[in-house]
């Protein structure tokens, strides 16, 4: 046997220990066997450099350094999931859906462990990326750290195609964790909070061989690409452990909601056994196809729930409240608690939301207040316990001023929240308007962070977002924590941000109730800042989905001579205020004012392809088929419900092909 293959057939037997071992739970050698196969496969890597593969099984010690952090863009967007708390919120999801396709659905449950999201990227069979959820369009790239991981394939067996993306959850199972605190208290040092910040912190490291240590596990659960050759989620779970990924066998498929309850059910009991945190459970339809037709909103896939399980609670008391002002002027209130444990962390702040949730609660400084992490995310108060209130209690005062700026707040009619009216002047407001325009959505400005900002605003270098492109690096360096590199880098991320689009410079501004959806809306529409601040209200609200508040809001901000006077600055320094001729390119207003239902599976075109050159046209996707619809585009298997409404209604039916015709 020649010295290359002997090499090979080590490595395929290591992988396929490691998988019987890692995955399986099922080792068919002992640890003592293993190390020296290992030890015998580094040895003859060693002495032959130019069979080199990074993929071996002796890279899984780590070694590598990474000083910064790669941030790559996921080719697929890694959305976030809705939630529900309830038997009522499954049900009302399931009429939503039925609503939007045809024929049975069938559901897979699977458990929602609680760690670090993670999108695994394969070519030919290889692990060649991984990178963190991040903001879910884009992460960074964390792959000398996840080779460590030993239920990782880093080589494929079977019958993979030959790219796509896998998604997951790296966790530290309990055993692994407790040991490490074990550890830890042993050396006199903290013990680690939770397994959830444990192993998230863990794929931070700088030194995968630090990584290397930590008995880390990834759990899979969700494939992305093109000819992946499965047609449901179910099936696609059994193809991820075919080819040697480490899938939680819990996952079930069920036929109606109720079975999905009982699934729940079952664990919200059982899930302490479990060697993982969990907190709750995600319900997916099963068939992509219609996984397709429902498609998503603006934030999450319409296809898929979070069904969390009841909140841990907690009872506490409440110091003190402060209020807080944000970046449009809103004051939130804080409640300032004795820190307590809770669902794995110290809380020692909760949300009061506004005046009439003090009111509703009438919560007071003193009081033993109930704790609860809403989502186990962010901590809330539920209630007062009155029978240790204090005799000498108060009712809350909710304050009238601003605690920044001491201007005196207001409160719209039909508003929750206080406002502080002082735009240009309240501090807060300031810096949160600046901090939300470099923010990664909007401008992402590398090597311009939130605390940076706040530095340059003290310091009376930039007053609003205009201000930032007058910097000079001889400004920026005496900062705090700036060194020479730090502010290159500052500078050259302000100059790169005059090539981010319109749509996203749109949404950068602030502009009250514009979100990322609206921007790119009133964008497309208006094509230019100009032809936005000369619309009228009327104009805007025959816009799709603008309503009269967020026209009102519009307009407000484009009355201010300030704003007016700052977007001025920003065309002067390049930054992109209109849609550019090349993003034009292949747009036309053909379909304009049209509302198109796309149904069916394509044979020259993706739905999504599809989706995009209605848009791209002018028109709009619906979801659901009405008398406002101007035409469906049918492929094969449209739904025959959807059929028969289209006919009662007397809705033109078009194929794919009649369709690209139409639009030339």
């Amino acid at each position: 046997m020649s010295i290359k293959s002997q090499i090979e057939s080590l490595r395929n037997e290591l992988r396929e220990h490691n998988y019987n071992y890692y995955v399986l739970d099922n080792p068919t050698i002992s640890d003592y066997e293993f190390d020296l196969k290992l030890k015998e496969l580094q040895a003859l890597e060693e002495k032959h450099p130019e069979f080199f593969d990074a993929n071996s099984p002796t890279q899984r010690v780590g070694g590598e350094v990474t000083k910064n952090f790669e941030t790559v863009v996921h080719e697929n967007r890694m959305y976030s999931l809705d939630n529900s708390y309830s038997k009522e919120d499954l049900q009302d999801w399931e009429t939503r859906i039925k609503k939007l396709v045809d024929g049975d659905i069938q559901y897979t449950c699977e458990l929602k462990y609680d760690g670090a999201s993670m999108s695994l990227t394969y070519e030919n069979g290889k692990l060649v990326k991984a990178v963190t959820r991040g903001d879910g369009f884009q992460g960074d790239n964390v792959t000398a750290n996840v080779k460590t991981i030993k239920s990782v394939p880093l080589q494929l067996k079977g019958d993979y195609p030959p790219k796509f993306e896998i998604r997951g959850e790296i966790v530290l199972p309990f055993d692994g964790f407790n040991k490490m605190n074990e550890e830890r208290i042993a050396n006199g040092e903290e013990p680690y909070r939770n397994p959830r910040n444990t192993a998230s912190g863990s794929l931070k490291l700088q030194d995968s061989s630090e990584v290397a240590k930590r008995p880390l596990e990834c759990l899979l659960y969700s494939i992305k690409g093109e000819d992946v050759a499965v047609s449901t989620q179910f099936e696609s779970l059994q193809k991820a452990r075919d080819w040697g990924f480490k899938v939680p066998d819990a996952a079930k498929l069920v036929n109606s909601i109720d079975e999905v309850l009982e699934f729940i059910e079952y664990w919200d009991v059982h899930r302490h056994n479990l060697p993982y945190e969990t907190d709750g459970v995600v319900v997916k339809v099963n068939s992509f196809q219609q996984q397709e037709e429902l498609g998503y909103t603006a934030k999450a896939p319409r296809w898929a729930m979070a069904y969390k399980f009841k909140a841990e609670q907690v009872s506490t008391r409440l110091n003190s409240i402060t209020y807080q002002v944000g970046r449009t002027g809103a004051i939130t209130p804080v409640a300032n608690l004795e820190p307590v444990e809770l669902a794995g962390t110290t809380v020692k702040r909760a949300s009061l939301h506004n005046a009439d949730q003090i009111e509703k609660l009438d919560v007071r400084v003193g009081d033993e207040v109930y704790v609860e992490k809403g989502g186990e995310i962010i901590p809330k108060i539920l209630g007062v316990d009155l029978s240790k209130r204090p005799k000498n209690s108060e009712p809350t005062q909710y304050i009238t001023h601003c605690p920044e700026c001491n201007t005196e707040l207001v409160r719209q009619e039909g508003e929750a929240q206080h406002y502080c009216p002082n735009y240009n002047g309240c501090k807060p407001q300031v810096i949160g308007r600046i901090q939300h325009y470099i923010s990664r959505k909007a401008m992402d400005i590398e090597g311009l962070g939130g605390e940076t900002v706040a530095l340059l605003v003290n310091a009376g270098l930039i007053k609003n977002y205009s201000d930032l492109y007058e910097l000079t690096k001889e400004q920026v360096v005496p900062l705090e924590r700036m060194a020479e590199k730090s502010a290159d880098n500052l500078i050259e991320g302000i100059a790169q941000s005059v090539n981010i689009p319109f749509e996203r410079v749109l949404y950068a501004l602030g502009i009250r109730y514009v979100g990322e959806t609206v921007a790119k809306k009133l964008a497309k529409h208006y094509k230019s800042i100009d032809a936005i601040a000369n619309a009228s209200q009327e104009d805007l609200v025959n816009v799709d989905e603008i309503g009269i508040k967020i026209a009102e809001s519009v307009i407000d901000f484009f009355k201010s001579e300030q704003n007016i006077n700052i977007i001025e600055r920003l065309k002067g320094f390049g930054v992109q205020l209109e849609i550019s001729a090349k993003e034009l390119e292949g747009k036309t207003n053909i379909l304009e004012g049209q509302s198109i239902v796309v149904s069916g599976v394509f044979e020259s075109i993706s739905r999504n392809e599809l989706k995009k050159l209605i848009e791209d046209n002018g028109g709009k996707v619906s979801s659901s088929i009405s008398s406002k619809t101007n035409f469906i585009v049918a492929g094969d298997n449209m739904g025959p419900s959807k059929k028969l409404k289209a006919e009662k209604l007397k809705i033109d039916i078009i194929s794919e092909y009649d369709f690209l015709q139409k639009i030339n």
